[in-house]
C-alpha cells in the first residue's frame, strides 16, 4: 500500500488526534531544548521532598534476658526422722501451708509427753517451796527461826518457780518438734520431683531439700545491659530533649516468636559484674498460662528513654558516605540540591531517627536521587504526589491541525 492511498484514506479521530499529539509533543520537545541550549541528559530533574517536624522517638534497646520464679522455695526437714507418707503429686499446684510430708512423731510424741510430766513436777515441787517459806516468814519474825532458814526457804521457792518456766518451755519446744513431723509447704506454687522417697531417713541439717516450690505467675526476667551503655543513658537523660520512658517491656522466646503479655521494669542493680561488665535490670512478667519457664534465654526489648526532638527521615533519603557519615540532599535556595550530613545512629521502622544535623526547616529529597549531585538545579515537588495528565490546550490542537494538514 502507497503513501497516496494511506493520505487518501480518512483515519479515525482516536487515531488522528494520538498522532498530532506525538507529532506536536516532538516537534516542541525538540525546540525547548533547542531554545535553552540543553541536550537531553541535562533536563532540571524533578524531585520530591519531604518537610519534617521534631517527634518523639523511643530509643529502643534489645538485651539478652533469662526468666527465674517470681518465689522460689525448698522443701526442708526441720527435724530428723523417718518418711512415713507423701501427701502430694509431683508437678502438681500446692497451696501455702498444705501438708507434704510426714516424718515419723513417735520419738517427739515421747518427748512432748516427757516434758509435760517433768511441768507438773516441777509445778509440785514449786508450790511446796511457796507453803514453806510463807510459813516461815512470820516464825522468823519472831525469832522461832532463823532468818538465814527463811532466806533459804524464799530462795527455793524461787527456784522452782524458775524451774516451772524452763519445764514449760521444754514443753513448747516439744510440741514444735512435734509438728515439724509434718512437713508443709512454704509457698503456693508449683512444686517439682520428691527427692526422698518414703523410707527414707532425712535430718534437720541435711544439705539436699525434699522437693522444690515455684510460684510461675508472675515471673521475673533478667535483663544484662553493658555498664558502658548504661552510663551513657544516664548522660543522655541529661541533654534537652531526651526524657525517661516508661517501663513498658516485650519479649521474644527462644523460638522467635513474641510473648502477648508485657511486662515492667521493677528496679537496676547498682552493683556491676565484674565478670561480664554488666548490669542487671529486673523485669516483672504476668505469666497466667504458665508459658514462660524458669531458666529460658529470651530477648526483651523496650524504650529506656524518649527523644522528643528527633525527626523521622525515609530510609531511601540517606546514603553513606565514604567515611561512613549519614547525608541527606535538600532543596536548597534557589532550588538547587544541598548534600548535608546528619547523626543517624539507629532505626525506627521504615525510618532512620535523626538526632543531629537537621534544624526542621529543610525539604529533604527522598524520591529522584538517582545521578543527583550536590549544587544540581532540581524542580522540587511533594514527595509521592500523582501525575495529572492535562488534555491539549487550544492552541497545541491548533499545532496538530495545522502539522495534520501540511502532512
Amino acid at each position: 500500500m502507497n503513501t497516496a492511498s494511506i493520505r487518501g484514506r480518512r483515519l479515525p479521530a482516536g487515531v488522528a488526534l494520538l498522532t498530532l499529539a506525538l507529532l506536536l509533543a516532538a516537534c516542541g520537545g525538540g525546540g525547548e531544548q533547542k531554545a535553552a541550549g540543553k541536550g537531553p541528559g541535562q533536563r532540571t530533574p524533578t524531585v520530591g521532598f519531604v518537610t519534617l517536624q521534631p517527634t518523639d522517638a523511643p530509643m529502643v534497646v534489645e538485651l539478652a534476658a533469662r526468666t527465674f520464679a517470681f518465689e522460689s522455695s525448698d522443701v526442708r526437714p526441720q527435724v530428723s526422722g523417718v518418711i512415713r507418707r507423701r501427701f502430694f503429686t509431683e508437678g502438681a499446684l500446692v497451696q501455702r501451708g498444705q501438708p507434704l510430708y510426714e516424718i515419723d512423731p513417735r520419738v517427739y510424741s515421747a518427748a512432748v509427753n516427757e516434758a509435760a510430766a517433768n511441768l507438773q513436777s516441777a509445778r509440785a515441787n514449786a508450790e511446796a517451796t511457796r507453803i514453806q517459806a510463807e510459813r516461815f516468814r512470820p516464825l522468823a519474825e519472831i525469832e522461832a527461826v532463823s532468818k538465814q532458814d527463811y532466806t533459804n526457804a524464799l530462795a527455793a521457792s524461787r527456784q522452782a518457780q524458775a524451774s516451772v518456766a524452763q519445764t514449760q518451755a521444754a514443753l513448747q519446744t516439744a510440741r514444735v518438734n512435734l509438728q515439724f513431723t509434718t512437713v508443709p509447704a512454704p509457698i503456693t506454687g508449683r512444686i517439682g520431683r520428691s527427692l526422698f522417697t518414703v523410707g527414707a531417713l532425712v535430718t534437720a541439717n541435711q544439705a539436699d531439700p525434699l522437693a522444690q516450690i515455684q510460684r510461675l505467675d508472675p515471673m521475673f526476667v533478667d535483663i544484662q545491659q553493658s555498664a558502658a551503655d548504661l552510663l551513657g543513658l544516664r548522660r543522655s537523660l541529661t541533654r534537652d530533649g531526651i526524657v525517661p520512658a516508661s517501663a513498658q517491656v516485650h519479649l521474644k522466646l527462644e523460638d522467635g516468636s513474641e510473648y502477648g503479655p508485657a511486662g515492667t521494669v521493677q528496679f537496676a542493680e547498682y552493683v556491676v559484674d565484674q565478670q561480664t561488665g554488666t548490669v542487671t535490670l529486673r523485669a516483672r512478667f504476668p505469666n497466667p498460662q504458665g508459658l514462660l519457664l524458669p531458666g529460658m534465654f529470651v530477648r526483651a526489648r523496650f524504650a529506656q528513654a524518649i527523644n522528643r526532638r528527633a525527626y523521622l527521615v525515609p530510609q531511601q533519603a540517606v546514603s553513606r558516605d565514604p567515611k561512613g557519615n549519614a547525608t541527606v540532599f535538600v532543596v536548597g535556595p534557589d532550588n538547587k540540591a544541598a548534600q548535608k550530613t546528619i547523626r543517624a545512629d539507629r532505626t525506627q521502622g521504615d525510618a532512620w531517627v535523626v538526632t543531629g544535623g537537621l534544624d526542621g526547616n529543610e525539604r529533604i529529597i527522598t524520591q529522584g536521587l538517582n545521578n543527583l549531585r550536590a549544587g544540581q538545579t532540581v524542580k522540587p515537588v511533594a514527595a509521592a504526589s500523582p501525575q495529572r495528565v492535562a488534555p491539549p490546550s487550544p492552541e497545541q490542537m491548533k499545532q496538530m491541525q495545522s502539522k495534520q494538514k501540511a502532512g
